[in-house]
């Protein structure tokens, strides 16, 4: 969700070079991007280092600083040093193609609001606005790149449901205050997200909320690391390859299930929810559930649920937009926007349609 920026760039370019020079002495930042819009969820500065290394040869690298939320928030409770923790791990650790990780800066002395530091990863993201189904690259290139696209980020997607969450240390992930891991921390956290976002009437997530509760499956395996927000949106590719994956900030523990129903039903909300014909070269929902039931060794459970939850969960984020919208007063504050919108309409299709 795009919102103005109001830093002052020349500023925020003096504050990063004097704290960078703590980690690498006689550093200068000779160019910072500041975007005219930024999201609220995290803010992200774009931004070059140049210094001279041990060996005495100048160097220079790419960087972005991903900021926490200082002012309007779209989660209740920001997990920004998670975020950080896990993409950590995941560099380090693993083989999960994410940013490399450099840095954290717990105070808001620099920046206003605690940040971390990752190199810079060129390549393409496939857009959300428009949804890339409507336009952009994605629309333009081969569909056996569509395809390679969707396959690739589906094996990182199994890549990151093996992980032992005991070996890496993951269990920081985790949210004992809303209950057990899993589907028991799901339903409270959205719920009690559900209020906090707007208060106005919300009828088919409500509705959805209910439907969850009384058809609750169970979850028979041990919990593995969710990446929470499951899409190709959220991967740089190059030539269809995944070169990183992006945007931690809902990483959790739970059934691969729920990740696997959110990367389906946000590629369904960019094309039936907006009412665009889906693209060619991406496979079908069901060739993607029979592909990861090959990729993990077993079958996937009660997708018709995870889908129900995965509606719900956007309906209340996308209530937090509309509440922002207000806010910013970019709609009229009795505008139905935040309870009736692409995701609500779709969510309350598929509840006519599976229960």
């Amino acid at each position: 969700m795009p919102v103005p920026d109001r830093r002052d760039s020349e500023v925020t370019r003096r504050s990063l070079t004097e704290w960078l020079e703590r980690h690498l002495p006689g550093a200068r930042v000779p160019h910072l991007e500041t975007p005219q819009t930024s999201g609220f969820s995290n803010e992200t500065l774009m931004f070059d280092a140049e210094w001279t290394g041990d060996d005495g040869d100048a160097r220079r690298e790419r960087f972005v600083a991903r900021v926490a939320p200082a002012g309007y928030q779209v989660f209740p409770e920001p997990r920004f040093e998670e975020q950080y923790r896990l993409m950590r791990v995941l560099d380090r650790r693993t083989g999960i193609p994410v940013p490399p990780i450099r840095w954290y800066e717990p105070s808001g002395e620099v920046l206003g609001a605690p940040f971390f530091v990752m190199g810079r990863v060129e390549g393409r993201v496939p857009t959300d606005m428009p949804p890339y189904h409507m336009d952009g690259w994605v629309t333009e290139v081969a569909p056996e790149e569509r395809a390679a696209m969707w396959w690739s980020t589906l094996e990182i997607l199994a890549d990151l449901h093996r992980l032992d969450v005991a070996e890496l240390g993951l269990g920081f992930l985790s949210q004992p205050e809303w209950g057990e891991p899993g589907l028991d921390q799901r339903l409270n956290y959205y719920e009690h997200y559900l209020h906090w976002a707007y208060k106005g009437p919300q009828e088919t997530a409500l509705k959805a909320l209910d439907w969850l509760k009384a058809n609750r499956p169970d979850e028979p395996d041990a919990p593995v690391p969710l990446w929470g927000d499951a899409r190709i949106g959220n991967v740089i590719f190059q030539d269809g390859v995944p070169a990183a994956v992006l945007d931690w900030e809902t990483a959790t523990l739970g059934a691969p299930e729920e990740d696997l129903a959110w990367f389906m039903f946000l590629d369904r909300h960019h094309c039936e929810g907006v009412g665009a014909p889906r693209l060619a070269g991406f496979p079908s929902y069901a060739e993607t559930v029979a592909r990861y039931e090959e990729l993990l060794g077993r079958p996937m459970r009660n997708m018709a649920y995870y889908e129900i939850l995965s509606g719900f969960k956007f309906s209340v984020i996308m209530a937090r937009i509309g509440q922002a919208m207000i806010d910013f007063g970019w709609i009229d504050e009795t505008s139905d926007f935040p309870y009736n919108n692409n995701c609500t309409q779709l969510l309350a299709r598929i509840l006519e349609e599976d229960t």
